[in-house]
């Protein structure tokens, strides 16, 4: 997994990058096909900004959040970023057929 962390108007402090990679290993946990994630962590005036971008095997995911303390925005984003993952784990697990090809057959 690639994991890309930059900011804008926000000098990306050990602090900060190491609080990130806790976080997003949740992620790995859930699902192994993560090919690349790209976190932007931006400042506003009263507001801090999380932004990410997940690139797994044939789906893209973006998912932002923003807060006035941006350790917050990070758990919200990374809250937010787990449930999309696990509904996309869920139809592609739920794509799957043990018998595919073969015909149903009900007891009766």
């Amino acid at each position: 997994m690639n994991l890309n962390l930059s900011g804008h108007h926000l000098e990306i402090t050990p602090g900060i990058r190491e609080h990130v990679l806790n976080k997003i290993s949740k992620i790995k946990r859930h699902f192994d096909n993560v090919i690349d994630v790209s976190i932007i962590l931006s400042v506003e005036k009263l507001k801090q900004k999380a932004e990410a971008n997940v690139h797994l095997s044939g789906k893209d995911i973006f998912v932002e959040s923003d807060d006035a303390d941006l350790y917050v925005a990070i758990d919200e984003l990374v809250e937010k970023l787990d449930r999309q993952i696990l509904k996309h784990k869920e139809k592609t697990v739920g794509r799957r057929h043990a018998h595919s090809g073969e015909p149903s057959y009900e007891a009766e």
